[in-house]
């Protein structure tokens, strides 16, 4: 039997222990439950890509290398060519300026495009890019999907054409800054890399405007220790998402999946303002396989002077201009920049206005 003590103590130990656990379950409620992640990216899309992937890298393994540039005085070979990769989720309003810079050399490039299914494009396609259009998936900030984007873009393009040696990706907003022959040239005239081979033109750094907070925080967006051990910090690098990679490159990201299965990974809901992968999937694989292989320098020119939540300066109608065009070109590299972001598509108008006496002439 049950003493009167005992009796009367109990609800108030009930009581007690219910109060004390009140404060330990918001303690460790969180540490117990999973963290909130965003949207990962579907098995379906998974699943397709994975199937074009290994396509596109038997389609390679029997192609014929790319040569060292030496090699082009002394055997008949295939032109190289030039594969243009557009990633978009709107109109590809500066296509008529594009068609200016394609004239005369369709038979040294290929063109491909990713159009987010989900977008709305009213402008009907010009003749270089209709029809070129490729196999989409949806594609949005803050996830892995831009990644995918241009990797179902450069497989693609290996796929269609063992003669594309060079793989530029650029968005709606890029425009040329050169004519198509200074481009090509650039590209086949550097074979600085090992064996005289070309280089890949694509931007790698190990800090960001000296800023190591800042690639910490991206580093963990996914959690603690997420990347590891296939990505340590050390050797975690961040670069413009555009570039122009070399055939090997490009099989050498489509053929990934040791660091893809790190960066396809979520980011946290709590650190969606540091989820950037596409800046740094790219350098990070070809800083870790083949950094002599890369210029560690892009060749597409953006303006981050005042950039808002994450996007560049967009350059407006009135500030088109010859001048602009020729201080956009400067670089610090090599070669100067071939490719600038982001126009508005009202500039449209200026530009074509400019584009043979300035944009199409050396």
């Amino acid at each position: 039997m049950m003493s009167p003590a005992t009796a009367y103590t109990s609800p108030f130990v009930l009581s007690v222990l219910l109060l004390v656990s009140i404060p330990v379950v918001f303690l460790l409620g969180p540490r117990l439950l999973p963290p909130k992640m965003l949207p990962a990216i579907p098995d379906a899309d998974e699943s397709d890509d994975l199937a074009l992937f290994r396509r596109a890298i038997l389609s390679s393994s029997s192609a014929t290398p790319m040569p060292s540039a030496a090699s082009y005085f002394f055997r008949r070979r295939p032109a190289p060519k030039v594969a243009f990769l557009f990633l978009t989720n709107s109109d590809l309003v500066f296509s008529p300026l594009w068609e200016k810079f394609f004239r005369g050399h369709h038979h040294l490039f290929n063109l491909y495009v990713h159009a987010d299914p989900y977008s709305v494009l009213e402008l009907p396609p010009t003749p270089s890019f209709r029809g070129r259009f490729v196999p989409a998936k949806a594609t949005q900030r803050a996830s892995p999907t831009l990644i995918s984007a241009a990797r179902r873009l450069l497989a693609t393009a290996l796929l269609d054409d063992p003669s594309n040696q060079f793989f530029a990706l650029l968005s709606q907003s890029c425009i040329p800054l050169h004519p198509f022959p200074t481009l090509y040239n650039a590209l086949l005239s550097d074979n600085a890399g090992p064996h005289g081979r070309h280089r890949s033109f694509i931007d790698i750094m190990d800090n960001m405007d000296n800023d190591a907070t800042l690639l910490h925080d991206r580093y963990y967006a996914r959690g603690d220790d997420v990347m590891l051990p296939e990505v340590p910090y050390d050797q975690f690098r961040a670069g413009s998402q555009f570039f122009v990679l070399t055939r090997r490159h490009a099989i050498m990201v489509v053929r990934d999946m040791r660091l893809w299965k790190k960066f396809k990974q979520p980011c946290l809901i709590k650190r969606r303002d540091s989820c950037y992968p596409e800046e740094h999937y790219f350098p990070t694989l070809l800083d870790m396989q083949d950094p002599e292989g890369c210029t560690k320098y892009t060749l597409t020119r953006v303006n981050w002077t005042d950039s808002v939540a994450g996007h560049p300066h967009m350059y407006q109608p009135g500030e088109v201009s010859a001048h602009l065009i020729r201080e956009l070109r400067k670089s610090n590299g090599t070669y100067s920049y071939m490719f600038a972001r982001k126009f508005a598509p009202e500039c449209l108008e200026p530009l074509m206005e400019i584009a043979d006496s300035v944009i199409l002439r050396d």
